[in-house]
């Protein structure tokens, strides 16, 4: 059988054999030169000088391995991967499997159990895979934080997720994910914007699963961090956005990342979900969000996470219990501050609220109260005494105030415009005609003293 190329190790026990061929080594030698026993240098010495340097090439290279499996399974192997699985290079709809995540549907979905480093070694000789590598290389990570719920990072992801199925037709839709900065641990919820309600609802879903965590890691978009106005700097108030405040009543701290590859983990984790969770909702149909979000919630995430989950540096976990005495309808709402009225009614947007007669003497007029907003659009009244002690008050539509209707007003023209005469009667006609009769009659006089003068 004809041998392959031989080795840099094979090569150099060539020469050091054919050293001891012509002689000029010892095989005691030899076999410290080679870091082998004497026993074992004989042998391949006696081999060199039979066969040559072919002898020295391991008799197993170049044939099929007894553990290969039949060539029927891999053809078998490779004509599903071309049905099911095959797609485009390009990232986008229709991009092709990868072997790890075939591996997985091979024997999920057909019983079938093949290697990922066995699948991609067909894939890639059938060109149904390949790679190209980075370039440049990858920048040092930051550690991981040590206790579960210590640190969430937080994102939001818009993608083509259905691939223009269902309604949407090739509009993107946004994925809200958090990911564990310790464990890994990732929880995503779809949505069409990444909005200050898509937010509350993810992290809402967090709580109920695992508890309060201490920190969240997001960017500078408005949602989540903003920086305090002047007037908020001076009074010491940190400008909470509606989710901070929700955070802070929560007591999570909100840690806004300069750059996005400061929070790397969530980014890459966005891409593995673009890449594994859109084939997988391909493969079950599903094309919209309520139905992604029942299969993330029952089947995606809990595979996912067993697989991915990493153990944490300390077993300690950091999440606290949700407080019993902060309600839903108090946290999850957004606040607007309002001033009360003479007549005790609270404008808001385009509504009157007026408020029950039970604030009257409770809420002084001229004061500040929070009117809460629920996702479905109902208002609460909510005050605030020296205390810290908050109040509910009811409050009904404000009647709305009727004004006589007024007419509608000309415009002047040149000659309206113009000032108008005194009639003949008017009192200034009578005054002024008495003052140029008074006028006459001291020139009159003027005139006749003058001429006194004058003759005299």
């Amino acid at each position: 059988m004809e041998r392959t190329a031989m080795s840099q190790k094979e090569f150099d026990r060539g020469a050091v054999c054919e050293r001891v061929k012509a002689g000029s080594l010892a095989l005691q030698d030899a076999a410290v030169m080679l870091g082998i026993c004497y026993r074992q240098a004989k042998r391949l010495v006696r081999r060199y000088r039979a066969e040559g340097a072919p002898g020295l090439v391991h008799g197993s290279v170049g044939r099929r391995p007894n553990s290969a499996r039949p060539e029927s399974d891999r053809e078998r192997v490779l004509k599903l991967v071309r049905e099911h699985y095959g797609g485009t290079v390009e990232p986008g709809p229709g991009q092709r499997f990868g072997p790890t995540l075939v591996a997985e549907h091979l024997l999920e979905d057909h019983g079938i159990l093949v290697p990922s480093s066995t699948l991609r070694a067909w894939m890639t000789a059938a060109g149904l895979w390949s790679r190209v590598r980075r370039v440049k290389p990858k920048p040092g990570r930051r550690e991981r934080r040590a206790h579960f719920g210590e640190l969430v990072q937080m994102d939001g992801s818009f993608h083509d997720w259905f691939e223009g199925r269902g309604d949407r037709q090739g509009q993107r839709s946004c994925v809200m994910n958090m990911i564990d900065d310790a464990k890994g641990t990732t929880l995503v919820r779809f949505g069409d914007e990444e909005t200050t309600w898509a937010a509350a609802d993810v992290l809402q879903l967090w709580i109920r699963t695992y508890g309060v965590p201490r920190a969240l890691y997001t960017d500078w978009k408005s949602v989540y961090k903003r920086e305090p106005t002047a007037q908020e700097a001076l009074r010491g108030d940190p400008g909470h956005t509606q989710f901070g405040r929700i955070c802070a009543k929560l007591g999570i701290e909100i840690i806004a990342a300069g750059t996005p590859q400061a929070k790397g983990r969530v980014e890459r984790s966005n891409g593995v979900q673009q890449d594994r969770m859109i084939k997988k909702m391909r493969l079950r149909g599903i094309a919209d969000d309520a139905a992604a979000n029942a299969y993330a919630e029952s089947e995606y995430l809990p595979q996912h996470n067993a697989r991915f989950t990493v153990a944490a540096g300390s077993p300690v976990d950091y999440h606290l219990p949700r407080d019993p005495q902060l309600l839903d309808q108090d946290v999850f709402c957004l606040e607007h501050e309002r001033t009360v009225g003479n007549d005790f009614v609270v404008q808001f947007d385009s509504k009157a609220l007026q408020l029950s007669r039970s604030a009257r003497g409770r809420v002084p007029a001229g004061s500040r109260v929070i009117v809460r907003e629920s996702r479905e659009g109902s208002l609460r009244v909510i005050h605030v005494n020296r205390r810290g002690e908050e109040r509910e008050y009811t409050w009904t539509p404000a009647a709305a105030v009727r004004r006589a209707p007024t007419a509608p007003k000309l415009k002047a023209t040149a000659s309206a415009r113009a000032r108008p005469k005194p009639g003949p009667d008017h009192p200034f006609r009578r005054a002024n005609s008495l003052a140029v009769a008074g006028a006459a009659i001291a020139r009159a006089e003027a005139n006749m003293n003058e001429g006194t003068f004058l003759m005299a």
